[in-house]
């Protein structure tokens, strides 16, 4: 398990490597350190801007090969959004590094969890969050195969269906409360009375009565936070909701 100093130790190696690099024309800190919210089991998040875009492919390669050759990396896996692309490393340490890299012309702020820390950057251009009409849709539709998948007795995948109406009716909830939705970062910063609602949700055995009666909990949870965000949308779902339980 690797140590907070440890970590902060490979992220001033990494970017004075990257101010050595003349390929490379600004650097970041992102994630939870750009906003001294950091804390013992935190990550190493870093972007880059490179000056031609021709020469990302080469600075990808060069970056890769050094976490594995200098710092024990075991294997990477890649994220793109965009015109980024973020190489996730995982070490020996346990220690996971997101390196981020996009052209110069598109190097900029996507969240407020951005401190320049060389070079230039562009105007910031925030993400949008989720949009509550588009989680209501997702929770409806894993219901739905939800209700299919406990008929079918396809047992594993009924899990997985009703852990994403809970997982999304949840995200509906932090939406609502003005917090961050993705990747469940805002359920356990909800009120407890709201999270409460969905404790019942888990399946503890895959058992078709079990599997039910998280499902009845997981809708009637999801009903009650759409009729939050819209009464109306509530009304139009309830009948059809209430009737796959």
């Amino acid at each position: 398990m690797f140590t907070a100093e440890e970590r902060d130790r490979l992220r001033g190696e990494l970017l004075e490597r990257a101010a050595l690099d003349g390929r490379i024309s600004g650097a970041a800190i992102t994630g939870s350190a750009s906003v001294a919210r950091e804390d013992r089991w935190s990550d190493i998040d870093l972007a880059f801007g490179i000056r031609n875009a021709a020469d990302l492919p080469a600075v990808l390669s060069d970056w890769t090969a050094y976490m594995y050759e200098q710092h024990g990396g075991l294997h990477h896996c890649d994220v793109r959004s965009g015109e980024w692309i973020y190489r996730v490393f995982l070490l020996r340490s346990t220690l996971q590094v997101d390196l981020a890299f996009v052209s110069a012309s598109e190097f900029r702020p996507l969240a407020p969890t951005f401190k320049l820390i060389f070079g230039d950057a562009n105007e910031s251009r925030h993400t949008a969050p989720a949009r509550a009409e588009d989680v209501i849709g997702l929770a409806w539709l894993y219901a739905l195969h939800a209700r299919s998948c406990i008929a079918r007795r396809s047992l594993w995948q009924a899990e997985y269906m009703i852990s994403a109406v809970r997982d999304h009716a949840l995200a509906l909830a932090c939406l609502r409360h003005g917090l961050p939705a993705a990747h469940g970062r805002g359920m356990d910063l909800l009120p407890n009375d709201v999270a409460a609602q969905f404790t019942g949700a888990f399946v503890r055995e895959l058992d078709s009565g079990e599997l039910s009666r998280a499902f009845r909990v997981a809708i009637h949870g999801l009903l009650r936070e759409i009729r939050c965000v819209d009464q109306e949308l509530a009304d139009r779902l309830h009948e059809v909701l209430t009737s796959l339980i």
